[in-house]
């Protein structure tokens, strides 16, 4: 097997360790990879790249650079295609809180924005598990109407 298939082979398995040392040995003159953050950005550039890899492995790495805040080399024909294999996953809280009455309206904005700390305080923290959350926007609630209503 012939170097350039080993690294057709790695880069499709996006194996970091076996392109990082294939290309140590082929071009050690050329810059090498500082830590393995970068090692994997190269290779899934590479990947995207790459002509005689397999679509699904182009796609998966098109997505992994978009992920990361990277550019992707896809080339723009294939893009539709990498987005519907693996499309990009929002997460979202919806917070909802609603009053009967017109006069209850400041209420309801007093609510919405108690809840609105607890989720951008626990999506700051990186959690954003709902079952986490949740409970913890109604008890944000429950204490603004409290506070509101000296209870």
């Amino acid at each position: 097997m012939t170097g350039a298939e080993i690294m057709r082979r790695a880069l499709e398995a996006h194996d970091v360790v076996t392109c990082c040392r294939l290309w140590a040995q082929v071009a050690p003159y050329l810059p090498q990879p500082k830590d393995e953050l970068e090692a994997r950005i190269t290779m899934h550039y590479a990947c995207t790249v790459a002509n005689n890899i397999a679509p699904r492995s182009r796609y998966y790495s098109h997505r992994w650079l978009l992920d990361h805040g990277k550019p992707s080399g896809l080339p723009d024909e294939l893009k539709p295609k990498a987005e519907r294999m693996f499309p990009k996953i929002v997460d979202a809280i919806g917070i909802a809180c609603g009053v009967g009455s017109a006069e209850l309206k400041p209420l309801e904005a007093i609510m919405r924005g108690a809840m609105e700390i607890v989720v951008l305080e626990h999506y700051a923290e990186g959690i954003r598990d709902p079952a986490i959350i949740k409970p913890r926007m109604l008890e944000a609630k429950k204490n603004a109407i409290r506070k509101l209503f000296g209870k």
